[in-house]
């Protein structure tokens, strides 16, 4: 197939772009994607993922339609419960109730679906116990309702779906980035292409438009994002350059979602600019909520005990490229050096370690000595240590009178040896993007579906505002792509 025999052309190789293709496929439609990275950084930003995966589902015989290898004793000692109305208030409570209702409507309700169909296609899933798991008496429990994850994260499902891709004979051109879309008259007919022959016109029934976040491209996030957001680390692909909004826009594709707004982590400092796949997620420093996080005052400046992990990690990204230098310090003792995750024993790691406060002290390079150590003090004497500390559930066990709080999980800094390490803001995705209808229809600036033109994943705008529930990146990409795939095959040729 030359790139001119296409019925719908899809822009992205991630988890959209490859679901929104398959689903074409499956619906009668010749399809290509178009990915603008070589075949050895192919995938975008899933690549990079962890590969948790939230879906709604009524109990275990929901959960046997995604993983029916589940083994007798691990359905035995397993406690899924059910995840379908806290799935809708999760996500309303972590976006500030700004969620689209429609979109995160299809979001839920297709979720269960998607993952099975994504089973069908080759993807394994296993339960989240690594990450999300802990014992509860006989029984093993997930927090955060996160409960099941690609097996090989993120780059396992990449390599599931291009081996679907392989089997259902749709070819990927690589090192091919999408340059502009064609019209005829207010109907999308094609897209000019940039790829090692030089420029091309690919003309199509219909396009689209998975091309992920602008994260990656420095510019866009200084003037959307705000002053000093040129200066995050990227934790994924260096691709994202945000040319599917910008080619929308040039056809009259209205915006939608949080244009300021972005799911950052704390990353490790000394981490390169973009992210390295033979790293992956594990740059990440997750553990804070067992610990202190100080700046180059020495001083707190956020709750680490806010809430469970997954509904806080996406957002405290921003709030250390807020402080000075752009960096701050992750502080733990040695009660709960046990818990941190693995992410905090590989090589590539920022870390101090002392076995006294006053030689911690003198190890974190860039923040203030008698700032520091006066924190602490602090923290400990405001520690309500009669409340039982319980590190898998919001225990309250808080401090008082300080600001900020700690709202769980506080326990003095007072037991040797204590640890460190460096972190810096990680942007994973951008939340700005296209307005799309239900149908993933992209919708022009007077809330019209431009014929011919379909969004998907991070490059459409609606579903995330200041928060992200952790494991909704992977889902709402397969969901939106599968529907903007079927809905892209049966444009009128």
């Amino acid at each position: 197939m030359s790139l001119s025999e296409a019925d719908v052309i899809v822009v992205g190789g991630g988890v959209a772009g490859l679901s929104a293709a398959l689903a074409a496929h499956e619906a009668g439609a010749r399809v290509r994607v178009l990915e603008a990275a070589p075949e050895g950084e192919r995938g975008g930003n899933t690549a990079y993922a962890a590969g948790a995966f939230r879906f709604g589902y009524r109990g275990l015989d929901d959960v046997l339609k995604v993983i029916p290898d589940l083994s007798a004793d691990e359905i035995a000692n397993t406690e899924f419960g059910e995840y379908v109305d806290r799935f809708h208030d999760d996500m309303d409570r972590v976006t500030r109730g700004r969620c689209d209702p429609a979109l995160t409507g299809v979001l839920v309700d297709a979720s269960l679906d998607t993952a099975a169909w994504l089973r069908g296609h080759g993807v394994r899933f296993i339960p989240n116990y690594a990450s999300q798991g802990y014992r509860d008496g006989a029984k093993m429990r997930f927090r955060g309702g996160s409960t099941v994850v690609v097996s090989g994260g993120g780059l396992g499902l990449v390599d599931a779906l291009y081996r679907a891709l392989g089997r259902a004979g749709i070819p990927v051109a690589y090192e091919t980035r999408a340059r502009a879309l064609l019209r005829q008259g207010n109907v999308v007919e094609g897209v000019r292409v940039r790829g090692p022959a030089g420029e091309e016109t690919i003309p199509a029934r219909a396009v689209v438009i998975a091309s992920g976040g602008f994260e990656s491209n420095a510019a866009w996030r200084a003037r959307h994002l705000g002053p000093g957001w040129d200066l995050a680390k990227v934790r994924g692909t260096r691709h994202n350059m945000g040319d599917g909004h910008r080619m929308a826009f040039d056809v009259g594709a209205s915006a939608a979602g949080h244009w300021s707004g972005c799911h950052s982590v704390a990353w490790d400092l000394s981490a390169p600019e973009f992210g390295d796949i033979t790293v992956g997620v594990d740059f990440k420093k997750d553990s804070y909520p067992y610990g202190i996080v100080v700046n180059a005052d020495g001083a707190r400046f956020l709750d680490e005990g806010a809430d469970i992990r997954t509904f806080t990690y996406a957002k405290y990204g921003a709030e250390i490229l807020r402080q000075p230098g752009q960096f701050a310090w992750q502080v733990f003792d040695g009660k709960v050096l046990d818990l941190l995750r693995d992410e905090y024993r590989i090589r590539r790691v920022t870390k101090v370690r002392a076995e006294t406060l006053e030689g911690l002290a003198d190890e974190l390079y860039g923040v203030d000595r008698d700032g520091f150590l006066k924190t602490v003090a602090d923290f400990n004497r405001a520690v309500r240590s009669g409340i039982p500390f319980e590190p898998n559930v919001k225990d309250g066990r808080a401090t008082e009178g300080l600001a900020p709080a700690k709202s769980n999980w506080a326990n003095a800094i007072d037991e040797p040896p204590f640890e460190a390490y460096a972190v810096t803001c990680g942007v994973t995705f951008t939340f700005g993007g296209l307005r799309i209808s239900p149908g993933a229809e992209v919708l022009d600036t007077t809330g019209r579906p431009i014929p011919g033109l379909f969004a998907c994943g991070s490059t459409m705008g609606g579903l995330f505002y200041f928060n992200y529930p952790g494991g909704c990146g992977l889902v709402s990409g397969a969901v939106f792509g599968r529907i903007a795939g079927t809905g892209a095959a049966g444009q009128p040729g």
